[in-house]
């Protein structure tokens, strides 16, 4: 048993860590029960093959009051008696809000990423093994997970984490722990059948055993590891096809994106994209991915759904992804003076509107602004009052804007424009106008209003320029 386990840990090149000598730290996650009483005793025995430094880690989760007292107890006396270092986290999981298993689980997570990131240890070795694998891979079909879930238990994750007893049987380590003698703690808790963890191990999985397939077990950690190969080829076919990732949130990306792919390929982009956004994939199921596929397919160019914490909307050729409810910058209405000559930064945005006076035998000169692109030209004179100081003010789009840009026989809405540019619908919100004295005199993308452009009769000229991305 020993070989096999070394030569699985060989495979995944667990302790191939880039680390100082004398060698990798790894911390050996202790419960007292069999399967981490064994894990202690192979590593003990292993490590000098990777010349690998061991500690032992214990979370005494206060669920089992004087019992859980009792287990911390007895792996430190064995980290005593190995001459070990001891690392102990004490908490009160009973008194969290939210289901027992996942708050104890969150504080295992939270102790192991803290040794880790704190360079107590360089990685953190679980007692997970071939039963767990196949309770897990079982419950996951059972609750509908796709390829990614029924990957299972991860040998090595990116947390740290390493895994190396999955090849081995829970019935196989407890004979071997006997044979030598050796005694472990157990835990009540892994008998209460009102977890259903503990009715798949209990009551499900040896009733398959016995009715179906004897070798279920490994038929389950079998499929684990082909779910696991088929999900590492995709995560590296995913990487050089999804959106690009982006410093802020939202993320838009183009629906060709996803009507040009095969639907395995546009399921999983869909999925990295909804987790970009989110951090997590909690309650994204098979139905919200579908969603945005079929929003993405859609004739009508538009679209909108939510899902678990998230706004998706579609636009034109767009997707848009956002966090639920959430305020984006320059969300409020906004309303700012202008100067001329002078400039303005749009709320939320790096992107200035400047504004300069040129004389027309002048125009090209940008003063100051040498990354600025001149968007359009009015007439100074058609802005100016008596006094030279025209009523300027720079806006966002409201609701029945309308004017009459150049080369317009007559006024329309704004809207109507977004709708001939195809601009997003999430784009218009904070889309940039300027008035004079209340009516529209340019609007971004749209142009200078025909009654206040640069024309033929005009003897100085109002650059409107836009710096920034």
């Amino acid at each position: 048993m020993l070989d096999r386990v070394a030569e699985f840990i060989a495979r995944h090149r667990m302790f191939d860590l880039a680390t100082p000598e004398p060698g990798p730290r790894v911390g050996l996650a202790v419960s007292g029960g069999a399967d981490s009483m064994f894990l202690l005793q192979a590593l003990r025995e292993l490590a000098p093959r990777w010349n690998i430094r061991l500690s032992v880690i214990h979370i005494e989760h206060g669920i089992r009051g004087a019992a859980s007292v009792a287990d911390a107890e007895f792996v430190r006396q064995l980290a005593t008696k190995f001459a070990l270092p001891f690392h102990i986290r004490h908490a009160d999981v009973p008194g969290m809000e939210g289901n027992l298993e996942q708050m104890a689980r969150n504080v295992r997570q939270a102790f192991y990423a803290d040794l880790i990131a704190s360079r107590v240890v360089d990685c953190v070795a679980t007692g997970h093994t071939r039963s767990d694998q196949a309770e897990t891979v079982l419950y996951r079909i059972l609750r509908g997970s796709g390829l990614a879930g029924l990957s299972g238990v991860l040998p090595v994750t990116r947390e740290g984490l390493v895994r190396p007893l999955l090849e081995i049987d829970r019935g196989e380590i407890e004979a071997w722990l006997l044979e030598r003698g050796i005694v472990w703690r157990e835990d009540e808790t892994n008998r209460d059948r009102t977890y259903a963890r503990n009715r798949l191990r209990h009551e499900v999985l040896p009733s398959l055993r016995d009715t179906f397939n004897p070798q279920l077990d490994q038929a389950l950690a079998h499929l684990a590891t082909l779910a696991r190969d088929e999900e590492d080829y995709w995560e590296a076919e995913v990487a050089r096809h999804q959106p690009p990732a982006t410093s802020h949130q939202p993320l838009v990306f183009p629906i060709s994106q996803l009507n040009g792919a095969p639907p395995a390929l546009a399921r999983r982009l869909v999925r990295r994209a909804l987790e970009m956004v989110k951090g997590d994939l909690h309650g994204i199921d098979f139905a919200h991915v579908e969603r945005v596929i079929e929003m993405a397919a859609g004739a009508e160019g538009r679209g909108r759904m939510q899902a678990p914490g998230l706004d998706v909307c579609r636009s034109f050729d767009w997707i848009r992804i956002a966090m639920a409810a959430s305020e984006t910058p320059g969300a409020e209405d906004f309303a700012i003076p202008l100067q001329i000559p002078g400039s303005v930064e749009l709320p939320g945005s790096s992107i200035r509107i400047v504004l300069q006076v040129l004389e027309k035998a002048a125009r090209g000169a940008v003063v100051g602004e040498p990354c600025a692109k001149v968007v359009s030209e009015l007439d100074w004179l058609r802005l100016s009052r008596g006094d030279g100081t025209p009523n300027l003010e720079l806006r966002n789009w409201r609701a029945g804007d309308q004017y009459r840009p150049v080369g317009q026989t007559k006024s329309e809405k704004v809207k109507f424009f977004f709708q001939e540019a195809r601009v997003p619908l999430w784009e218009r919100r904070d889309w940039p106008i300027i008035t004079y004295d209340g009516k529209i005199v340019w609007a971004r993308r749209f142009g200078a209003a025909a009654d206040f452009a640069n024309g033929p009769q005009s003897r100085a000229v109002v650059q409107v320029l836009e710096t920034g991305p």
